[in-house]
């Protein structure tokens, strides 16, 4: 679970009940573009770890997916 999450619901909360002031206004988008980020960043790395097979058993990865997947590793190299 990702930890401001908590946070996150709590200013939602507050929100729809009294309102937020601006400071809390401006966590709160900060908040949710860390929370973006991090989901983002979760769903690339499950994307890297894919590789799509046909019913024959031929990889037919879409070659974007397999171009990021060699730029990664090289970048790692480095």
């Amino acid at each position: 679970m990702i930890p401001i999450l908590g946070r996150i619901n709590e200013l939602s909360r507050k929100q729809r009940s009294t309102g937020l002031t601006s400071i809390e206004q401006a966590e709160q988008h900060e908040l949710r573009q860390q929370y973006l980020k991090a989901i983002r960043g979760q769903v690339l790395t499950t994307m890297m770890g894919m590789s799509v097979v046909d019913p024959l058993g031929n990889d037919v990865t879409p070659e974007k997916l397999t171009n990021e997947k060699l730029q990664r590793r090289e970048q790692e190299g480095k």
